[in-house]
């Protein structure tokens, strides 16, 4: 396939998706952009797309033909919908039986099965991380500052349990404190489960000026990491640091940055570590 192949983008919410497509319009790669309703950003208007239902599948592959598209990238974040409540075009009514059986196996079933519609209908599938140029995690300390050997101990841990809620097809994250797990991510996403962590009692996770524990993210073991390797940007640094948090972890070469300067910025204004840890 060709480098300039022009890519369809299916994007959902947070940043990855513009992320995505702003590395296309720097290397002069044509992109157009499906906006899932409801999950896409606002702001991902700026390039050529369309907007569509989830279950619109057949509208989306006409209109990734249409466009000219070559390979697809799925970005960003997409809940689980409700599938009664789905209003499925002809063609997404073909496919939504196998879609939910595949569902009731868990996310990566679901994922895969996804996939294969794309790759069925001739499209290759990139992995964001290829498209943003390999900007994942390196190995050891991404800022100025490095965990404790104690810090480090409740970084490995949290990808242990993190690995390990992978296994089950819950998460892609884990907090530890003082070897306490305090948190795992489920659903409501890295986000939402770092302000959980912040509404704990003092006593079980540091503060401000005391920092303590950290957040590990690992991709699940089961995962196709085209689809759905984890991600962290500046937000979430800055959130861990309003939780108490010494710093955030992951394993190298397979969490994406969103921004590694504005990370590796926030990272050392706040004092909080960024850790790339050789194996989970």
């Amino acid at each position: 396939m060709s480098p300039v192949a022009k890519l369809g983008l299916i994007a959902g919410g947070g940043d990855l998706p513009a992320a995505v497509a702003s590395r296309c319009d720097a290397e002069g790669r044509p992109v157009y952009v499906v906006r899932l309703s409801g999950f896409a950003d606002p702001h991902l208007t700026r390039w050529p797309g369309d907007d569509f239902g989830m279950a619109q599948i057949g509208a989306i592959l006409k209109a990734l033909k249409a466009n000219g598209c070559q390979a697809v990238c799925l970005a960003g974040i997409v809940n689980r919908p409700d599938f009664k409540a789905l209003k499925p075009d002809f063609k997404g009514a073909t496919l939504l039986p196998g879609i939910v059986a595949a569902a009731s196996k868990g996310d990566d079933a679901l994922l895969r099965k996804i996939l294969s519609v794309f790759e069925g209908e001739g499209f290759a599938v990139e992995g964001a991380d290829d498209i943003l140029g390999g900007e994942t995690l390196p190995a050891r300390a991404l800022g100025a500052v490095e965990p404790t050997a104690e810090q480090l101990n409740d970084l490995k841990k949290a990808l242990h349990v993190a690995e390990k809620a992978g296994e089950l097809d819950i998460g892609q994250g884990a907090v530890v404190c003082d070897g306490l797990v305090l948190a795992v991510e489920a659903q409501e996403g890295t986000d939402a489960m770092l302000r959980r962590v912040a509404a704990l009692p003092g006593d079980l996770r540091g503060e401000p000026g005391a920092p303590k524990g950290a957040l590990g993210k690992a991709p699940k073991p089961i995962q196709d990491l085209r689809v759905d390797m984890p991600v962290i940007g500046p937000r979430t640094v800055e959130l861990a640091a309003e939780a108490g948090l010494a710093g955030v972890g992951g394993v190298a070469g397979r969490l994406i940055l969103i921004d590694r300067p504005a990370i590796i910025a926030a990272a050392d204004r706040l004092g909080l570590f960024v850790w790339g840890e050789a194996t989970a």
